[in-house]
């Protein structure tokens, strides 16, 4: 069914103009909010959690426009199949690379944190050609291996690598102990599988675990960490912010990146909370107080 899905409908209309596509918006929308409700048990409770100050009535206008933005994702995931390098470079774009140029100059990987906010599958695909490094994205692999395989072939045409959490530990440790410098993109906002080894604070109003790996890497390798936001600035238009959380990681206290990697987040989240996933069990962990 995923091969079909993704070989005779997703890669015609990938061949399509991206503008052309967004004529497709309103009814994917209708079909994910109205049709199937994608979650709304899930969305519902994680923005009543997140946000207990809003009434029902704000809450039922956040969920519409985070379910307008995650068709849009949608439609966008199908462009990114066949989208061009020249296309890319105008929809997805960092204005300021100078903190990471900086770190490949002194032959320095760079791991680049943030969150399923905005279009984050983009950036994968643009990591290789954005920054001077040789780009990784890590991340957890999908149950859906047909799905797996033809996303990833998409990501990985402009040059970026693709590793998954049980092979990460091999892959910075090829790249690092050859001292090749490379950009980690780390999207860490993902549920931590195991309540024992995660870094438990305060986010959105709740205990909240987070997964401690990119803080372990780059102590390990005494890698920089940079903290990146996606920003809209138009329908199929984003800008790539970044920010630098530690230089020299084992400087700093212990957690003190992730404690500041979740303050960053928090901050983005809040400011345009409807470009967050909230569709994601992100809270299903039973933490400890």
């Amino acid at each position: 069914m995923s091969f079909f899905f993704i070989f005779f409908i997703c890669y015609p209309l990938a061949a399509l103009p991206l503008a052309l596509l967004f004529l497709l918006l309103p009814v994917v929308y209708f079909a994910v909010n109205h049709v199937a409700r994608y979650r709304r048990e899930v969305v519902d409770g994680n923005l009543l959690r997140a946000f207990p100050e809003l009434d029902g009535k704000q809450r039922r206008r956040l969920r519409n426009r985070y379910y307008w933005h995650l068709s849009q994702i949608a439609v966008e995931m199908v462009k990114m199949l066949l989208i061009s390098k020249r296309a890319l470079r105008r929809c997805y774009r960092c204005d300021d690379t100078s903190i990471v140029d900086r770190f490949y100059a002194e032959g320095r990987s760079v791991i680049l944190m943030s969150s399923h906010y905005n279009n984050w599958e983009w950036m994968i695909v643009a990591l290789d050609e954005m920054f001077p490094h040789h780009g990784v994205g890590v991340g957890k692999a999908n149950s859906d291996k047909v799905f797996e395989k033809w996303v990833n072939r998409a990501r990985t045409r402009n040059g970026t690598e693709v590793c998954f959490a049980d092979s990460a530990r091999e892959v910075f440790a090829r790249y690092e102990e050859n001292k090749i410098p490379v950009a980690y993109m780390m999207l860490s906002d993902q549920s931590p599988s195991n309540p024992k080894k995660c870094y438990v604070t305060d986010f959105l109003n709740q205990k909240t675990g987070f997964i401690y790996g990119p803080e372990h890497f780059a102590r390990k390798y005494d890698i920089p960490v940079v903290y990146y936001q996606v920003v809209k600035e138009r329908m199929g238009k984003y800008r790539v912010d970044i920010e630098l959380i530690s230089e020299h990681p084992n400087d700093e206290a212990p957690y003190a990146i992730t404690r500041k990697y979740v303050e960053l987040l928090e901050k983005t989240i809040r400011r345009k909370p409807e470009f967050w996933i909230w569709s994601h069990r992100r809270w299903k962990l039973k933490l400890d107080d």
